[in-house]
């Protein structure tokens, strides 16, 4: 194991795989000279050259339907949105291209695209800037969608998603970028997509969480142990496909669900497990399940604003306790 930030994570993954498969590319504002606006492909440059690491004009419209043309002509596309809220400008190159030709072209034609960026709120960059985009791609028939929690996983799971067929968005967290982690050293480490993570075992409640709301969970999970209670801690890793079984099988042990999610509450991925929940473990329930979002109203731009916008540790906090009766 090597300890390496979750950028510099993002980077090996994406090194490795370049240099494996010489159809790989990376494209996007600002990953070229200027090393990554968040210094992600630093060094790739001059590791690989103007032809495979590319400086693109503010026009994601434009580089996004490029890269799935080159996905299409049998290249490995790798497109860094500076922000996953620029990725709206588009919408329509994702939704209506790579979603859905290989469906349309009856399995002729392959997407083996990866979409990535920072994704969700990163502090006071106000309502335009703050979306958690997740349970909006989520919805498409066709794309993949993985946000991952820590260094190890973004780089496993990276290069899972470079080498797989269909287009697969990949979301990352610009305030994660600096957070260090042990990393695999195991040569050619992939970590399958689909596949969620038991990051904490537990008896008495399941708590839900991924990117950055893990963490979340894991402090709460932390209180809840100091005054002796007991919680089971689920990383889904993959949004799309979610990894349900995993989930239900901790609903079967603890009987108890609190699920905390970054996205706005209406239609949200935890909309979207608590009815897999009830659809198919309602009998394992002692209490119903709770959810802890963002709120739902655009970012604002204040800091206590913002802070009170975000799922909050003292609320799920509360939640677990609500669940278990000891409120």
């Amino acid at each position: 194991m090597a300890e390496l930030q979750f950028r510099e994570a993002i980077r090996a993954a994406m090194v490795e795989e370049m240099e494996r498969d010489a159809t790989i590319f990376l494209m996007g504002e600002e990953v070229a000279q200027y090393n990554g606006a968040y210094k992600v492909s630093e060094g790739m440059l001059d590791k690989f050259g103007p032809r495979r690491v590319i400086d693109t004009p503010i026009s994601e419209n434009g580089f996004a339907g490029l890269g799935i043309g080159a996905a299409l002509n049998g290249l490995r596309p790798i497109i860094e949105f500076m922000t996953f809220n620029f990725s709206f400008v588009a919408f329509d190159q994702l939704i209506n291209n790579a979603a859905k030709i290989r469906y349309m072209s009856g399995g002729q034609f392959k997407i083996p695209i990866v979409f990535r960026g920072p994704n969700g709120a990163a502090g006071q960059l106000a309502a335009t800037h703050n979306t958690s985009t997740e349970s909006i791609y989520a919805t498409i028939p066709g794309l993949k969608v993985v946000a991952p929690s820590n260094p190890d996983d973004a780089k496993g799971l990276l290069k899972s998603a470079i080498r797989d067929d269909d287009p697969v968005l990949f979301l990352e967290s610009e305030v994660m970028y600096g957070m260090r982690g042990e990393v695999s050293e195991e040569e050619d480490y992939l970590i399958p997509i689909g596949k969620a993570r038991v990051a904490r075992e537990g008896t008495d409640v399941t708590l839900v969480a991924h990117s950055k709301s893990y963490w979340i969970a894991m402090r709460v999970a932390d209180r809840l142990a100091e005054e002796g209670y007991s919680a089971e801690v689920i990383d889904p890793r993959t949004i799309r496909p979610l990894d349900v079984d995993t989930i239900l099988d901790s609903i079967r042990k603890t009987n108890r669900c609190v699920i905390i999610d970054e996205s706005n509450p209406y239609a949200s991925i935890s909309s979207e497990i608590t009815y897999q929940i009830q659809d198919r473990a309602f009998d394992f329930l002692d209490a119903p399940i709770v959810r802890i979002t963002a709120k739902d109203t655009p970012a604002p731009y204040a800091k206590n604003l913002m802070a009170y916008y975000m799922p909050q540790e003292d609320d799920a906090y509360r939640a677990c306790k609500k669940v278990m009766y000891v409120d």
